[in-house]
């Protein structure tokens, strides 16, 4: 009982840490100027940063409930946090789309580093997607699920610390993005002896998928995200 006390408080503590950093990230362009009332951005990013900020609400829900042993409030909960994922995924699909066009509509941004972000934003839903699905598939075996859970939110988080301009390097960026995982990572290593496998596995996913940021500008990706905003403007 006492360990799994133990484990309830941790999951508790990386859903917070996960939060911090969305906070962190977000903060000089969302939340700061969202709190002194001078956010002005179109209604579909917007509504898409309170989707996104209401995962990270569920996740803490979730896992507090966990934490309590209230095992059929979260169960009942997840039912509805599975549409609430893809309402997620939606909402990312609609904004990754939507900001690229509204900038280059606007002359803001060329074609090519709108045809880039593309790929950035395109790619954190592809990721989230793939592991949010195995989370649901899983959600019968808990030590997996909540593994699966912590990385899904990890590849959102991609966002946010690419905000963090005080990080001036990109190994630093992507420790910052990971760290999530390497305490999971270190947490079983201490508890179980060992990592847990999906820890591994999530966490070499998540990094085979970051490497999508090193095609951002190649011909191998440009004529694809011209050819999606061609066909969207």
């Amino acid at each position: 009982m006492r360990g799994r006390s133990v484990r309830s408080r941790f999951y508790v503590g990386v859903a917070a840490f996960m939060s911090a950093i969305v906070l962190a990230g977000f903060w000089p362009t969302y939340f700061g100027p969202a709190l002194r009332g001078e956010i002005a951005r179109p209604w579909i990013i917007q509504l898409h940063g309170l989707v996104f900020v209401g995962w990270m609400v569920l996740l803490m829900a979730q896992v507090l409930l966990a934490s309590r042993g209230q095992v059929r409030a979260h169960r009942k909960l997840g039912a509805w946090g599975i549409a609430y994922g893809s309402a997620v995924i939606v909402m990312g699909v609609i904004a990754g789309v939507a900001a690229p066009v509204m900038h280059l509509s606007a002359g803001e941004w060329t074609r090519d580093r709108a045809a880039g972000f593309l790929l950035i934003t395109l790619g954190d839903m592809v990721l989230f997607g793939s592991l949010f699905a195995a989370a649901i598939a899983y959600r019968r075996r808990p030590e997996i699920h909540k593994r699966l859970m912590v990385a899904a939110t990890v590849a959102l988080l991609f966002a946010a610390v690419g905000r963090m301009s005080f990080i001036q390097s990109q190994l630093v960026s992507a420790v910052v993005w990971l760290s999530p995982m390497f305490v999971l990572m270190v947490y079983d290593w201490k508890h179980r002896g060992r990592v847990h496998p999906v820890c591994v596995i999530a966490t070499a996913w998540l990094f085979v998928g970051a490497l999508r940021a090193l095609f951002v500008e190649s011909e191998a990706w440009l004529p694809i995200g011209r050819a999606i905003l061609s066909s969207l403007m």
